[in-house]
């Protein structure tokens, strides 16, 4: 049995949060080939499988913001145009990669965010990196995890806006 099978209260709900818009954000690409998650349907560079890995991203770097702090994330004052490419390919699924490998990485960060939600201490601040729009000096464990909610539920409506586009399918309705 893992510690997040016997999590209650705000854990508990911090969890359910968690797990819904992420089945929500994969539901979305239910019997899709990788040709058609990479496909954009839409005027920006979003498609399915990149969503899915920016999501896979932001989840592992806020995690470990958690246990490490600023050190953890990159100082956005100080990437280069090579940083902020490389950072672009994490909205595509690149021709090397699948869907199916993309999700099983996200579901690999995803439990060990649960592990994390399940054990730390949701009171602990972490000083945050170096960015622009960084206008508070730190933040809780808590409120970065509510930071990776509201980040997964709002990439799950591009999702499910994307996939609509694609071919009909909805997630919900």
């Amino acid at each position: 049995m893992t510690s997040t099978e016997t999590v209650t209260g705000e854990r508990a709900d911090l969890l359910a949060m968690l797990a819904k818009h992420r089945f929500f954000l994969t539901f979305t690409t239910r019997g899709l080939t990788d040709d058609q998650a990479r496909q954009r349907t839409t005027k920006s560079e979003l498609c399915l499988g990149g969503l899915i890995k920016h999501v896979t991203s932001v989840e592992r770097n806020w995690a470990t913001f958690i246990v490490e702090g600023a050190s953890a994330m990159p100082n956005f004052e100080e990437m280069t145009e090579a940083d902020f490419a490389q950072r672009e390919n994490e909205f595509k699924l690149l021709p090397d990669e699948t869907l199916a490998g993309v999700i099983a990485e996200y579901e690999a960060v995803a439990r060990r965010t649960d592990e994390l939600v399940a054990t730390v201490d949701l009171d602990a601040v972490q000083e945050l990196p170096k960015a622009p729009w960084f206008t508070d000096e730190a933040w809780s464990a808590r409120r970065v995890l509510m930071h990776i909610i509201a980040e997964t539920a709002q990439h799950a409506g591009h999702a499910d806006i994307i996939r609509e586009s694609l071919d009909g399918q909805k997630s919900m309705g």
